[in-house]
């Protein structure tokens, strides 16, 4: 090779260099990812099995509830977090160029931001804000019956749609941080 290119960036074998910052920020969105995971299956394990339990007045009651106080800072801060993060990690494994670190974050990335986020957006909120303007004290048992099964099928899928894409989610960012450690 003439003397010239020996020093040319291009040439040369490039390798991402493990890093502090970018390990916290892959620990954080996986951590992130996870918790959200942690909760959306635990609800998938405990809380639907419970609330189908009750009638239609506590189960509306219990929704409405619920999708209220959902809605604080812990919650924003993983579900939030790891469409925020999970991106990031894919940015900054990519340079100088993709590693296999990158990839495995690039589909935690891809399940997180479509089969949770999404469906939450445009699945399970559009449900939640349907069922926080029935009025249920006003609400006959018949028209009761009525707003559960317009809610609680549609709910539930799109829930367990984005419990098994926010697992999938949550094991593709720890095999990412399995690569990412081994440099």
């Amino acid at each position: 090779m003439p003397k010239a290119f020996e020093n040319n960036p291009y040439n040369a074998t490039i390798t991402m260099k493990p890093t502090r910052m970018t390990m916290i920020l892959l620990v954080a969105a996986t951590l992130a990812t996870s918790l959200a995971a942690g909760l959306f299956y635990a609800y998938t394990c405990s809380v639907n099995p419970g609330l189908s339990r009750l009638s239609d007045t506590a189960y509306l009651e219990a929704m409405q509830s619920i999708n209220r106080a959902i809605l604080n800072p812990v919650f924003f801060l993983s579900f939030i977090g790891a469409a925020i993060l999970l991106p990031l990690a894919v940015y900054f494994t990519w340079r100088p160029h993709p590693t296999d670190t990158t990839w495995w974050f690039m589909a935690a990335a891809i399940l997180y931001l479509i089969g949770v986020f999404g469906v939450t957006i445009a699945g399970n909120v559009p449900l939640n804000e349907a069922l926080d303007r029935i009025n249920i004290a006003a609400s006959t048992p018949a028209e009761l019956g009525q707003h559960r099964q317009a809610f609680e099928p549609a709910w539930t899928r799109y829930h367990n749609i984005r419990t098994i894409a926010n697992l999938l989610s949550a094991i593709a960012a720890i095999v990412g941080c399995l690569f990412y450690s081994k440099g």
